[in-house]
């Protein structure tokens, strides 16, 4: 009887989904429609591993009094919790936020509240990118984080002034950027501890690939494969940028994380909007999806795994396309011509 009721649902849902998109090109339809499918499984398959895991989804803080992380966004959500955590551990934390007026009630309420910066970034612009990366160079030439926290699901198709689809600008780009920009001040703070880049990606990566010849999606744009791409961006740029400061023994490691499916506005967008005492009922607090990106942070024991995607404290599944290392460096020459580095002087 459950399996008749669940054909009989698909069969209803697809029939009412091409009706409201027939005029589509099929291909387009087909597409949308397994990006949605697919997406549907990811957060499922990334439920039951929060439901499942939650004895491993645990960090103790340490005493990091010497440190300083830098994290975009961090004014709500997971962000918040991230900076309580950073700060419980004594570590000056630079925020890069929209309003950076905004953060001082927020510090006020935290523990250690007057170790945060807050400065100002819009991911949506380089020039801001820049901006934001030399007002920290200036106070904190040394640096032991960089958490690139921000990132936006779902939405309308936009470019931003830099011409950039805007969840691949907010999510991936910028970040990338930032990260280049940074890099000295990481080799720096990690002469005496590793430092560390930590990408907070998603499950939502899954049913992914990169877009190489219509990186921006302008001949059909899916919003959810949009998602995906920048999402899967960010832990190929990880562990392909990890391999790199290897091979030149610089000290730094990256890694990527999902934080769980957790109850944050980023489903603003979303099916669960109408529903929120669904995502109260089954997904993370904020508090708890801060743990794997506090563990990434501080834990020991990935120092020797360096460019490791991490879901609830463990090693968590990335999909095939993110684990090739031809598209890695592919994306990774990309990124460099859209936000124009060169390729070979990317702060190695």
């Amino acid at each position: 009887m459950l399996a008749i009721t669940i054909a009989v649902t698909i069969t209803v849902a697809s029939a009412i989904y091409w009706y409201v998109n027939r005029h589509k090109p099929v291909k387009h339809i087909l597409s949308e429609a397994r990006y949605f499918l697919d997406m549907q499984g990811a957060g499922a398959g990334g439920l039951i591993d929060d439901w499942i895991s939650v004895r491993w989804n645990r960090i103790e803080l340490p005493d990091a009094k010497n440190k300083i992380a830098v994290i975009t966004g961090g004014a709500r959500g997971i962000g918040t919790e991230v900076v309580r955590g950073l700060l419980k551990s004594n570590v000056t934390v630079v925020m890069g936020v929209r309003n950076p007026d905004s953060v001082k009630s927020l510090s006020q309420s935290m523990e250690n509240g007057d170790k945060i910066h807050a400065y100002k970034l819009d991911l949506q612009s380089l020039k801001s990118v820049k901006s934001f990366a030399e007002n920290i160079l200036d106070k904190f030439p040394e640096i032991d984080m960089l958490v690139n926290n921000a990132g936006i699901m779902f939405g309308d198709y936009k470019l931003t002034e830099d011409g950039f689809e805007t969840q691949l600008a907010v999510n991936h780009l910028s970040h990338f950027y930032l990260t280049h920009l940074l890099l000295p001040a990481l080799k720096k703070g990690g002469k005496v501890d590793t430092a560390r880049v930590v990408n907070v990606s998603s499950c939502g990566h899954y049913p992914g690939k990169i877009y190489f010849d219509d990186i921006n999606m302008k001949e059909h744009y899916d919003t959810t494969a949009a998602y995906a791409q920048s999402k899967l961006a960010q832990i190929m740029t990880a562990r392909y940028l990890n391999r790199l400061l290897e091979q030149n023994n610089y000290p730094i490691k990256c890694y990527s994380v999902h934080p769980g499916i957790v109850d944050t506005d980023l489903f603003e967008k979303s099916n669960f909007s109408k529903f929120p005492w669904l995502k109260k009922l089954l997904f993370k607090t904020p508090e708890k999806g801060a743990v794997s990106v506090l563990y990434a942070c501080f834990n020991n024991d990935i120092l020797k795994k360096g460019g490791l995607y991490i879901s609830n404290c463990k090693a968590g599944f990335s999909n095939r396309f993110s684990r090739n290392e031809k598209h890695q460096e592919n994306l990774f020459k990309l990124s460099c011509e859209l936000v124009g580095i060169d390729a070979e002087k990317f702060g190695i």
